[in-house]
């Protein structure tokens, strides 16, 4: 057999080189690239591979580790999973930050490969520099940790062994049904060991994704079920996206008069101005969609996972006699809620079903329900786009019925359980941030003025719900919505994924000043690699969503509003003000300040001239987004408290889970 010899991180990156995707049209380089943060646990041995012979790798330098696994992730994601990006980190703090981003890949089921370095194999130097020791099991290492949140996890203890681990790696990567972050840790010392691979090891591999049909047994019992119901509802989930099944998921609801509701990673599947998309459904769905979602006698889910947001911890489907046919190409998640499970790919489920029912002539009994309902949200959806409030700092706040600058609240998109909260403190809000702009006004601002065909992304806090509910994405695969794991400090990371993978189209991260705070970092990767991303960072002054969820639930608010620690010793003293547009501007990137309708739509204009990246600081009240739309969402509300509103909030929780399904 004809050997090369090489090490073992030089052997990486050669295999890596040669592995390919076919889909069905034609072989395509699976990994792109290489996001690094180099340190002494890798800059030597995959370091010194990288520069010598990097082959068609482009290596990207991160900032923060989590940041650049967010960042390929989003790569995958918005490519629909067929290229992907490796990452690679040091021993100990470096490889421990990549973490949560792997378990975000992994909770979304999105490809991404993970090179971490490792401590000694030999053990010569032990403890080495950032090592952790464990003195009843010396085997094990920070990379260990990555077990919990990948699909695949191997180490490489002798060269040798890359070539098996490399081969399950790429297996895992390229399962349309079971993917999501592979590691493979490579010992510092390992990568720098040679050994003669053999020249058969580094042929040019193509990975064939064939499309699973269903069997005919379950598509003669999905059929069956389907022509027993009067009043089905079809759920969009992210493996719509993923099979490339919009056009047949349009078609399939259009023929046979079948509305759908969209999850985050389902939306923008189909184009919004389709008769039967109802858009988001679930706890961050809307009217339209919720509705409907009710009154369904057979939810059909194509390519979701079915979480608790989706099925409004499994109460919103309330039909007394609701079933559930899942079309999904893994049998795990086909299985959920007891449903009638047809394992396949989501287009070509659909498109045999589509045949069947069209033999027996079937047609759902909706007349004009869908008509109705979609009017109605469009009604509500006009209002929380033009909601605007006018402060009066000096008024009386006693009575407002008859004030004509204090409009009521019902004109207003205030949470209803905590508009309290914002009366008693929204002179000083309103003083410390200077605006009068509310959040859905903001969105609604935001979807009239970008370009149709820009991606938003989006991720943590309140924005997801609001823009599940009011966002109209009129061109396919424009909503980039990472909400499997809600990660805080993706949307930034994720922009510059999503810009890589779509280096044609302008992209539009929405992110929350929480979330900014947390990650940004790679704000200036983007300006290194003249990648422009805009940031659209919407300023309340707190984490606005969990703050929501305290005094939903009857809490005070506690540590999660910006504010410095005041005299009695609690954080409740002044708010703390931030100049985020500063911050950005430090980095080179262009900024722009909007308090009102007229600055933001100024400043929307000009960041779409700019040849660089962008920040728009946008201040908003707190409490003026969207919510509720009636789906419940089961949280831990303590049984035991001296607290009359916390013990209401725990009645009004045992009152919803007796109507909710128990699996």
């Amino acid at each position: 057999m004809d050997t090369i010899r090489l090490t073992t991180a030089q052997a990486l990156v050669k295999f890596l080189n040669q592995q390919y995707v076919d889909f069905g049209n034609g072989p395509e380089r699976f990994v792109h690239g290489i996001f690094t943060v180099f340190g002494h646990g890798n800059v030597l041995g995959l370091g010194q591979a990288l520069q010598e012979a990097p082959g068609e790798l482009t290596v990207y330098q991160g900032r923060n580790e989590q940041g650049m696994v967010h960042a390929a992730t989003a790569f995958a994601k918005q490519s629909r999973r067929r290229r992907i990006m490796a990452c690679t980190a040091s021993v100990g703090p470096g490889s421990a930050n990549m973490l949560t981003a792997a378990a975000t890949a992994t909770a979304n089921q999105i490809p991404v490969l993970l090179l971490p370095g490792d401590t000694f194999a030999t053990r010569q130097p032990d403890p080495v520099l950032q090592q952790m020791e464990h003195t009843y099991n010396l085997s094990i290492t920070v990379n260990d940790a990555f077990k919990a949140v990948s699909k695949y996890w191997d180490r490489i203890y002798r060269p040798e062994q890359l070539m098996t681990a490399l081969l399950n790696a790429m297996r895992v990567l390229t399962d349309q049904a079971d993917t999501g972050a592979v590691t493979i840790a490579l010992p510092q010392d390992v990568q720098g060991e040679a050994w003669y691979y053999p020249l058969e090891f580094f042929r040019k591999r193509i990975h064939r994704i064939v499309s699973r049909t269903p069997h005919p047994d379950e598509l003669a019992a999905a059929a069956d079920l389907i022509a027993s119901k009067q009043r089905p509802l079809l759920v969009c989930g992210g493996g719509v996206r993923y099979a490339d099944a919009g056009m047949e998921l349009r078609a399939f609801a259009e023929k046979f008069a079948i509305p759908f509701g969209e999850t985050q990673a389902g939306k923008s599947a189909v184009a919004s101005d389709c008769a039967y998309n109802l858009g988001g459904i679930g706890v961050t769905g809307n009217g339209c969609a919720n509705t409907l979602a009710a009154e369904a006698d057979l939810v059909i889910g194509v390519g979701t996972r079915f979480t608790d947001f989706t099925t409004g911890s499994k109460s919103l489907f309330a039909h007394p006699e609701v079933e559930f046919l899942t079309i999904n190409a893994s049998l795990y998640h086909a299985s959920k809620l007891d449903a009638l499970a047809v394992v396949c790919d989501a287009a070509e489920g659909l498109r045999a079903l589509s045949a069947t029912l069209e033999e027996r002539g079937y047609r759902t009994a909706y007349t004009d329900e869908i008509v109705v309902a979609k009017r109605a949200w469009e009604v509500e959806r006009k209002r929380l786009s033009d909601v605007e409030y006018t402060v009066n700092q000096k008024a009386d706040r006693s009575d407002r019925s008859d004030r004509p600058d204090r409009p009521d609240r019902s004109s207003v998109s205030f949470v209803p359980e905590v508009a309290g909260h914002l009366d008693e403190k929204l002179s000083e809000y309103a003083a410390k941030l200077n605006t009068s702009l509310a959040q859905t006004q903001v969105l609604g601002i935001l979807n009239e003025y970008l370009p149709k065909d820009a991606i938003v992304i989006g991720a943590a806090g309140s924005l997801p719900g609001d823009m599940q509910r009011m966002w109209n994405s009129t061109v396919p695969d424009t909503y980039h919505m990472e909400y499997g794991f809600s990660c805080m400090g993706y949307e930034i990371s994720g922009a510059l994924g999503v810009k890589l993978a779509e280096p044609d189209r302008e992209v539009y991260a929405l992110v929350g000043d929480g979330s900014y705070q947390m990650l940004h970092s790679e704000l200036v990767t983007s300006l290194q690699e003249n990648k422009k991303i805009n940031v659209i960072l919407l300023d309340n002054m707190g984490f606005g969503c969990i703050n929501n969820l305290q005094m939903e639930q009857g809490l005070d608010s506690m540590a999660t509003e910006f504010r410095y620690r005041g005299p009695e010793g609690q954080l409740s003293g002044e708010l703390i003000g931030i100049d985020y547009a500063a911050s950005a501007a430090g980095y080179g990137v262009k900024t722009f300040r909007a308090s009102t309708a007229e600055q933001l739509r100024d400043a929307l204009r000009e960041a779409q001239l700019q040849d660089r990246s962008t920040l728009i600081d946008i201040k908003v009240l707190p409490k003026t987004m969207t919510h509720g739309y009636g789906a419940w969402w089961n949280v831990g509300v303590p049984e035991v408290s001296g607290s009359e509103a916390v013990r209401a909030a725990h009645e009004q929780k045992l009152e919803q889970l007796g109507k909710a399904r128990s699996y």
